[in-house]
């Protein structure tokens, strides 16, 4: 490898890094801030013209892009979104292909047959109406996911950008076909020979058909391939090895048999991220994780800077096109907006349409302001541009349609990027609630701390240290107490048991690694014996070091859980929702006894306020073991959650 190669490596990836930490810092999004600095970049005279070919970004950035986005992406939730997210990836793409191919064939034919030109042949307009339909996996999360979008939103433009790059290629590949179909046509005797091969209708979706359902039976083989190898290899870095050559064992695997490479991806990355945690150990999720996050954030933030840096040289194509720039810029800002508007036009009607005609695929109704949304988060990415060099070289006016697919992937990132968190503010659309979320961990850790201690009194034996027992069941107790602890008072100044924990444990975790540092500074224990040592330090750390942003004090007016969350309990059912405390200025106990708690609770029964279970004191559930009472609720400000203690669920 040349040095200045290495040297442009280096400089690329130190230039992403730090534009996404400067992004960060500046509260905006990454890749719109990568898109600006590579397209001013392009124009410095010591940076080296960069050309992305079509290979590099469908073989080299798309698939593993796809994966990473794949494995993290809920099956569950793919599945129950599946018709908006079929209507999407699939109708809009062609939709759009369609509208983009008829405004192109329209602006371009026009002005280049009345400059006596070579007018732009009906193929290309559709092929080009491929190239920029597809939206981006990468900008969408990235964008959607910082503006706080709710999570039903999300998961569609997740699932949408996941699967609709194949529909594209399709059409792309369809498009391409029948050029060649007519330049045989023209060949042929009077054209009669090659026109019984233009692609049809019919043969279309045929090629669609064989491409999507050889996408996903490929994907399925590789899955269930890699998942029977991968429950046996029990080394995280083997494992780990495995998870990133997946993506392009199952992209190559299906291209070679001209099939969907994307949706192979996609498939075997939705499968093996749903069964991960049975295929894989702790410490291999772990790797895979972490892996994944550093090689996703290097590709996905390297794409919109490399985005960027193709400005100058496509601009340099383009003025040696022959057409004039009046007309390139009509036909530019003609096909930006045809792909703008197509969206809306296209979700609104088909919402309402399916819902009206198929019923609906889920409950509640679906309000204008999420598909408002929906229809302007469409920001193009690398695959729009790497499509567009696909397109072949005798392909007249070709440089005219590469700088169309820069500008709708750059106007797309900056104008919809730039005003989607406006928009979403608003239509006041809720994102995701901290405290509800965290309502929910509780009781989700609550039930399985239940079950563990299920299981722990099943396989006690006489034999089992007693010390051992009571230090298993006050760790997994520890853990549910935890969560809860997270819902006390917004303005809590008090630091809850699990606080004072973990502040004091780090401290001390902190004098532990100095003392090895000490001892492997004075060279008297071998450094294998020292590393293993800091791992186990490690390990405790990364479990204790909890990010702020989970902690959710005052961040919810009015603290609720969503009333599925368990199933019914007829106790929840018949208590009251409020009562009159008997002590409403706070645990009835502890005031009698001059104790502290950390956490109030209400009986639903007779209005008894104690303690939570993380109070030294515990007088709520002392409460219900003399008393028999089964329903209390959070005595908290802005909770109106509560808890069975006979049947252990929320409501």
């Amino acid at each position: 490898m040349r040095v200045d190669i290495a040297i442009e490596v280096v400089a690329l990836v130190a230039v992403v890094a730090a534009g996404a930490a400067l992004a960060r810092r500046l509260g905006i999004s990454a890749p719109l801030l990568l898109v600006v600095v590579g397209i001013a970049a392009s124009y410095l005279p010591f940076v080296p013209q960069i050309e992305l070919s079509h290979e590099v970004v469908l073989i080299g950035f798309l698939p593993p892009l796809l994966y990473s986005a794949a494995i993290r992406t809920s099956l569950v939730d793919f599945s129950k979104h599946r018709r908006s997210i079929g209507l999407l990836s699939v109708g809009l793409v062609a939709f759009t292909t369609l509208g983009v191919g008829l405004v192109a064939y329209w602006l371009l034919g026009a002005a280049a047959r009345s400059q006596g030109m070579e007018p732009l042949p009906l193929w290309a307009a559709f092929a080009l109406g491929a190239v920029v339909a597809p939206p981006d996996a990468v900008a969408a999360t990235a964008i959607a996911k910082k503006v706080g979008l709710p999570r039903r939103v999300v998961t569609i433009l997740e699932g949408e950008s996941l699967v609709n790059d194949a529909t594209a290629l399709v059409c792309l590949r369809t498009a391409i076909a029948a050029a060649g179909a007519t330049v045989a046509a023209s060949a042929g005797h009077g054209g009669e020979e090659g026109a019984s091969d233009s692609p049809t209708v019919a043969s279309v979706a045929l090629d669609f058909l064989i491409a999507a359902g050889g996408g996903v039976a490929i994907g399925l083989v590789v899955a269930i391939v890699l998942a029977k190898i991968r429950k046996r290899v029990t080394d995280p870095v083997l494992d780990t090895t495995l998870s990133l050559t997946a993506p392009f064992i199952a992209y190559v695997a299906a291209e070679e048999v001209h099939a969907s490479g994307v949706l192979s991806v996609v498939v075997t990355g939705l499968l093996l991220g749903h069964k991960a945690p049975i295929i894989q150990s702790a410490a291999s999720r772990i790797s895979e994780r972490t892996n994944w996050r550093t090689f996703q954030f290097l590709l996905e933030n390297t794409v919109f800077l490399l985005i960027g840096l193709q400005t100058r040289w496509i601009l340099d194509d383009v003025s040696e096109s022959p057409l004039s720039a009046g007309t390139i810029a009509i036909a530019t800002i003609g096909v930006y907006l045809a792909v703008v508007l197509l969206r809306p036009l296209w979700v609104f009607p088909t919402t309402y349409l399916s819902r009206m005609i198929l019923g609906r695929s889920r409950p509640g109704p679906v309000s204008w302001q999420s598909l408002a949304v929906v229809s302007w988060a469409g920001m193009r990415g690398v695959v729009t541009l790497a499509a567009a060099f696909v397109l072949p070289e005798e392909t007249p006016h070709r440089e005219v349609l590469v700088l169309i697919a820069l500008v709708v992937t750059a106007g797309t990132l900056l104008v919809q990027g730039s005003t989607l968190p406006w928009l979403v503010r608003r239509m006041r659309l809720p994102g995701p609630d901290p405290a509800e979320d965290a309502l929910q961990e509780a009781a989700v850790l609550q039930g399985a701390h239940k079950a563990a201690e299920d299981v722990l009194n099943e396989v006690i034996t006489p034999d089992d240290p007693p010390e051992v027992v009571d230090l298993l069941r006050q760790r997994g107790e520890s853990r549910a107490l935890a969560a809860w602890e997270r819902l006390g008072r917004p303005e809590s100044e008090s630091e809850t048991p699990s606080e004072a924990y973990r502040r004091l444990r780090m401290k001390m975790l902190a004098a532990e690694r100095a003392h090895i540092l000490k001892i492997r500074d004075e060279g008297l224990i071998p450094d294998e014996v020292l590393q293993r040592a800091q791992v186990a330090l490690d390990i405790e750390e990364s479990i204790l070091d909890r990010a702020e942003a989970d902690d959710v004090g005052g961040q919810s007016e009015n603290l609720t859980v969503p009333a599925d969350i368990n199933a019914p309990c007829d106790h929840l059912a018949t208590a009251p929702c409020v009562l009159t405390p008997k002590t409403p200025e706070g645990c009835e106990e502890c005031l009698r006894d001059g104790a502290t708690w950390v956490h109030l609770r209400l009986c639903l029964e007779c209005g008894h306020v104690g303690c939570c279970d993380s109070s030294p004191e515990r007088h709520a559930s002392k409460h219900f073991e003399e008393t028999g009472h089964p329903v209390m609720r959070s005595f908290e400000p802005g909770e109106t959650w509560r808890w069975c203690f006979v049947d252990e669920k929320l409501g």
